[in-house]
């Protein structure tokens, strides 16, 4: 129960604490503040400079708080000079110093008034006055107190009627439903009143059975009656509601609480709430729900009653009332049931059926089940089955999906249970494909539910038959009595209840709930979220005011106006009280106010009151009540609570899931309102910007950024936006993910033998927020610095069984937890594990090499001297290499090898090594023996030799040239290079390295062609090889040609030599021809190594040319162009004897003389366009494709050899095919034609 603190400030003179402030001065200008419902009063029209009358810039919070608690509150002000601050209350003095004290810290400039261990006497208003010698300011706060408990011993606090100054009257709860200590016996036949109240608040479905359990069987008067108490109680609650909808009965959720839920419009949201149980009423809060078992949460229109903690004594009856009538009743029942076999985790494949089942106590006709904390019902998606003793229920999740996984549970009354549905994909499908359907179920329990629900319904029934046997024996025998006209049975049930017959409840006189005007102060408007208005018990209704002597007739206000908050479209009323009876008038913002218009001026006695119908912005403003010389004045702000855009806040309540070390953000929307207060709240806690926290407070949202989430951010993310009308909530989750822990050991060994390890562990403690999906194993043998990994285990199996282990070694193990987040660190086994029991032989004898070669490297060795009596299997060999510390096995130790000798082939030419052998008898390999002698693998001396040398090389004269000797010799020889038997110059740079020697000329020139001699030479013998090197370059031009027939049909073609013919011995000529008939160049002599030929089959009439080059190792040089020869030169003058002859001309325009053929090659193949074009002067050919020229493109090649127009493609391509076109232009016109080329696939 909250005890409300009561207004009675008002702002006229001589009220409340100012004169005495104000030391006499009487008010003067009023400012406005910055802060809203801060009063300043300027004492001088002029302030001096510098100075400045006092402000808040901070004001004291209104407070609800639990009885007992420390209560304080705090303020900042400013002003030049300091002002001074003092704290009152409206009904008291602040001077006990035991309970109320003021303090300031200079550090922070902050004024606190706190009151330890605050009582339920002490909810009031008060208020804060900053003072200097130019002005004041004032500020009020409201504290309300919470009791705790329910003071049976007092009676709850009553709104009173005088009448003659007593009190008469008292107004009781109008509900039927008393507790128990109030209650009398029932007569028989009676109805217990607890059958109206579910039916008044019941749907139709539920009627029937609310009978059946009350024994009511005559529906036809229970239903007449019904409706007349429907209707008297809408009359009721039509004072206080304008409608209720979706009124939900109790019942339990899936985090382990229950509540119910109902929409309710009140006409008054300041009106009091109250919560009965049984007809006693609890205490709940809206803010202290984690100190306090009930809670009262509102979220709009909507009321959300809850309570945590459940046990089996909170089964009753639950009502909520607004003042003193009922809105809601509910019943909660707490069934006597528990689970006998509880749901178990499921690891499902996708597209696989997951089945989650369990064993009640008691039958239970249905079980709530729920999926990530949502409810489950029957569907497509999910299967409810219960077996017929209804012991045995089951869920089954159908076409499970990676996205169905997360945590089930089941709830039975206030009992439940949970279990993780894990959904592993199905990797067999290839990526962006959907898996097929699956036919089969994963999950259960692993029992036999059956065998196990058979054995409870013997139990029960044995039970029952008992029950029924005592009662029985204990009952006399009934008495016959005549039933009353609603008939009255025994409820049919399972399980018979034996409850005490309650005591008959006493009348309850019922009264008016008009007030009559009385002279009691106004109570303060009071933002909802403080706490439902519920009459203080304590406070005594004030007294009436005595009536006035003759001798005075001066009308003073006794109680005047205070500033209020009236909320849109709600009703307001200002009330001033007086001393005597008189008139006064009402002004709002300097105008004279008359009753209409949705606002009622009223007089009663003393008492002045101006109401407001329905509120709107036009109400507000500055509202004056003026009588004689007295006044007093105060504002009325008409304004909203705050609000949420419904979708906003269902996007906003979507938990947000983020990995450990990432950022969750939160972001609300909201309409931008005046003086709105925006709090971020985690898990009950306000949440300060800072650190890893980030809050920005926008005019239209609010963003809440955290930083580097970790495991314990994860909890119940909390908006709140408050502004002076009431405050609203919106409620998100925040779960933050992360690899799990490693598991728990030590590790410990089941079972070793020589082919088998099995080792145990345990889970491990934090699983990172989502289930261990499986374990993975990975071992190193004992001596190697290799981890192997041997495989994975299902979550579900804590043990592992290694079967790869070799008799007598020892291994370590590292076992690893895996979850949809990633790898745990490894728990490694603190001692190593050996397989079997080792009786092991003695070292052989040190190995001996036979024989090396640079492939082969020949053992023998000694057997063991003690064998330990077991038959020795063979021999390992092992190598090491020098400079290594690996010991490599040459064969592996289920082939060993059976004699002892063994040659080595796996080697390295050039390398050491030294070898050791171990016995292997059934137990394993034995101890090693010493190692035999460094050996290198080589082969024995031998005479130096060259390998595939070249002897003749021709380098280009400027060139670098690089003569490269490969030779095989041992011991490794003396490299010697000579020049034509001579030393070679210091400029020639000879390279020796292991099995090859270069000689390098950097810039080579023609002196230095010659025969090089290389020279290896060892203690074995010795070898050498010749290599000519030609240095050379392109050869000059030979001279002048000259032609001279010396018989018919034959020239001799002759020329001068090419300068370079002395210098290189290799040069040799071309010579190529070239006529008018062919007009083509052909070569008719190679090799010419003199400076003559004789051409043959000269023809006469026919003009010849012939070129003629020099050619050496290095290629062509330019030609030599002879004269020309033939029939111009040896024409015959021909005699016209007088005759004239006419000029021809040759010009032709182009033509086509053989067109392009259609080609169809198959896509790939190579392909030949050709046709023929004649024209004079000789026509420009240009090739098309789809009309775009591709004379230029690289992928075709295009000639034309005197009109016969050529395309080669080497490899069709699909592009290729088209139109081809060829257009043949000269200056006297133009010819083309086209194909089609069809390029087949």
């Amino acid at each position: 129960m909250i005890k409300r603190a009561t207004v009675t400030d008002g702002t006229a003179s001589g009220q409340g604490p100012v004169p005495e402030i104000c030391n006499g001065k009487e008010v003067g200008i009023k400012k406005k503040s910055k802060v809203p419902g801060v009063m300043i009063t300027q004492f001088i029209e002029t302030l001096p400079e510098g100075k400045s009358h006092p402000d808040f810039t901070r004001k004291p919070i209104a407070l609800t708080i639990q009885e007992g608690k420390f209560a304080f509150f705090k303020a900042i002000v400013t002003g030049d000079p300091a002002p001074t601050v003092t704290w009152s209350r409206n009904n008291g003095d602040v001077s006990d110093t035991s309970r109320y004290q003021s303090k300031y810290d200079s550090n922070s400039n902050e004024h606190t008034f706190e009151m330890p261990n605050v009582m339920p006497d002490q909810a009031d208003t008060y208020k804060c006055f900053a003072i200097n010698e130019y002005g004041q300011a004032m500020v009020t706060v409201v504290l309300n107190v919470i009791e705790v408990g329910y003071k049976k011993n007092k009676a709850q606090q009553p709104l009173a009627e005088a009448a003659n100054g007593n009190f008469k009257n008292v107004l009781k709860r109008k509900s039927k439903i008393r507790p128990k200590s109030e209650q009398t016996e029932r007569k028989d036949g009676e109805i217990d009143p607890k059958f109206w109240e579910l039916l008044l608040s019941a749907d139709k479905k539920d009627y029937e059975k609310i009978c059946a359990e009350f024994g009511v069987t005559d529906f036809r008067w229970m239903l007449k009656k019904l409706n007349e108490m429907k209707k008297e109680r809408e009359e009721e609650q039509a004072d206080f509601v304008r409608s209720l909808s979706n009124l939900r009965p109790i019942q339990v959720n899936a985090d382990g609480t229950a509540s119910f839920e109902i929409d309710m419009d009140l006409i008054d949201p300041s009106s009091s709430i109250f919560l009965y149980k049984d007809g006693e009423m609890i205490p709940y809060t809206k803010e202290l729900g984690e100190q306090m078992k009930h809670s009262l949460k509102q979220v709009g229109k909507k009321f959300i009653f809850s309570m945590k903690d459940l046990m089996p004594e909170d089964a009753g009856l639950y009502q909520l009332d607004v003042e003193d009538v009922n809105m809601f009743s509910t019943e909660f029942k707490v069934p006597v049931v528990d689970f006998l076999v509880k749901i178990q985790e499921v690891k499902a494949k996708e597209r696989e059926d997951a089945v989650f089942e369990c064993v009640l106590s008691n039958p239970f006709s249905k079980i709530l089940w729920f999926g990530k904390n949502l409810p489950l019902e029957q569907g497509d998606k999910y299967d409810i089955e219960v077996s017929e003793d209804k012991l045995i229920h089951r869920l089954v999740v159908k076409d499970c999906m990676v996205v169905d996984k997360g945590i089930y549970s089941a709830c039975a009354g206030i009992k439940s249970c949970n279990a993780w549905l894990v959904v592993e994909a199905d990797k067999e499908v290839p990526k962006g494909k959907k898996s097929a359907r699956k036919a089969t179920r994963a999950g259960g329990s692993g029992m036999d539910l059956q065998k196990i629900a058979q054995e409870q319904q013997i139990k029960l029934e044995e039970k029952k038959e008992q029950i029924k046997a005592a009662k029985q024996a204990a009952a006399p025998p009934p008495e016959p009595s005549p039933a009353p006209p609603p008939t009255k049975v025994e409820p049919k049930a399972p399980e018979p209840k034996v409850e005490p017959a309650p005591e008959k409840p006493p009348i309850v006189e019922v009264v008016s709930t008009k007030k009559t005007p009385l002279a009691v102060p106004v109570p303060a408007p009071v933002p909802e979220d403080l706490g439902s208005d519920q009459l203080p018990e304590e406070t005594k209704e004030p007294e009436r005011p005595e009536p006035p002597s003759a001798d005075v007739e001066e009308p003073v206000i006794t109680c005047g106006l205070s500033d209020i908050y009236a909320l849109r479209g709600k009703p307001a009323e200002l009330t001033v009280m007086m001393n005597v009876d008189c008139d006064g008038t009402w002004f709002k913002d300097g105008e004279q106010l008359s009753s209409g218009s949705g606002v009622t001026i009223a007089k009663d006695g003393t008492s002045h009151k101006l109401a407001i119908d329905s509120c709107s912005d036009y109400n507000s403003g500055v509202y004056r009540f003026v009588t004689g010389d007295q006044s007093t004045q105060a504002k009325v702000i008409v304004g909203d609570v705050p609000e949420f855009d419904p979708d906003d806040l269902h996007k906003f309540s979507k938990p947000v899931v983020v990995r450990v070390g990432q950022n969750a953000a939160f972001k609300m929307p909201f309409p931008p309102q005046e003086s709105l207060v925006v709090s971020w709240f985690k898990e009950g806690a306000e949440i300060k910007d800072g650190g890893g926290v980030k809050i920005v407070k926008e005019p239209n949202h609010s963003r809440l950024l955290l930083k580097d989430c970790l495991r314990t951010d994860a909890g119940e993310i909390k908006i709140q936006l408050k502004n002076p009308f009431g405050s609203v909530e919106a409620t998100s989750r925040l779960i933050v993910l992360d690899r799990p822990g490693p598991p728990e050991g030590p590790v410990e060994t089941v079972e070793t033998t020589s082919s088998i390890i099995e080792i145990k562990w345990n889970p491990p403690k934090d699983d990172g927020g989502s289930a261990v999906t499986n374990y993975i194993i990975e071992r190193q043998q004992v001596g190697q610095s290799l981890w192997t990994k041997l495989g994975d285990v299902s979550a579900d199996k804590n043990s592992f069984r290694d079967r790869n282990v070799t008799h007598g070694k020892k291994y370590n193990y590292h076992i690893y937890a895996e979850n949809p987040e990633g790898i745990s660190d490894a728990l490694e086994t603190a001692d190593s594990i050996m397989a079997g029991i080792m009786i092991l032989a003695g070292p052989p004898g040190a190995p001996k090499v036979v024989s090396a070669s640079k492939t082969c490297i020949n053992l023998t060795w000694t057997p063991p001297e003690d064998d330990k009596g077991i038959p020795i299997i063979g021999y390992q060999v092992e190598k090491r290499k020098k400079d290594t510390t690996q010991w490599i096995a040459l064969n592996a130790l289920n082939e060993p090898i059976e004699d002892v000798n063994y040659a080595v082939k796996d080697i390295t030419e050039g390398a050491e090594y030294e070898f050791r052998v171990s016995a292997i008898n059934e137990s394993g390999a034995g101890d090693p023996s010493p190692p035999s002698a460094m050996v290198c693998a080589k082969n024995p001396n031998m005479r130096p030799c060259f390998k595939d040398p070249e002897d003749f090389i021709v380098v280009r004269a400027g060139n670098s040239a690089r003569v490269k000797i490969c030779y095989e010799a041992e011991p490794p020889p003396t490299i010697t290079w000579l020049k034509d038997d001579e030393p070679i110059s210091p400029w020639i740079n000879i390279i020796n390295t292991e099995g090859m020697s270069q000689l390098v000329i950097p810039s080579s020139k023609r002196s230095d062609s010659a025969i090089y001699t290389i020279i290896a030479k060892n203690s074995v013998g010795e070898a050498s090889f010749d290599v000519e090197v030609r240095v050379t370059d392109e050869p000059k031009t030979p001279g002048p040609v000259e032609i001279e027939q010396t018989v018919h049909g034959k020239v001799e073609v002759s020329w001068a030599p090419s300068p370079d013919q002395e210098l290189d011995d290799r040069l040799y000529y071309v010579v190529s021809q070239h006529d008018s008939n062919t007009r083509v160049w052909k070569t008719v002599a190679d090799r010419l190594f003199a400076n003559t030929f004789t051409a043959n089959n000269i023809l006469p009439g026919i003009e010849y040319h012939f070129r003629v080059y020099a050619k050496n190792d290095m290629g062509l040089s330019d030609p030599s162009q002879s004269p020309t020869w033939g029939a111009n030169s040896n024409r015959v003058p021909i005699i016209s004897n007088g005759v004239s002859s006419a000029e021809i001309c040759f010009e032709r325009p182009p033509s086509i003389l053989v067109p392009l053929k259609v080609h169809t090659p198959p896509k790939g193949y190579q392909l030949y366009m050709t046709c023929a074009v004649r024209g004079c002067p000789t026509p420009t050919v240009s090739w098309f494709l789809d009309d775009v020229c591709i004379n230029s493109d690289k992928n075709y090649y295009i000639t034309n050899s005197f009109g016969v127009c050529s395309m080669y493609i080497l490899r069709v391509r699909q592009k290729d095919s088209g139109e081809y076109k060829v257009v043949a232009v000269n200056p006297l016109g133009r010819a083309e034609c086209s194909t089609k080329l069809v390029v087949k696939e």
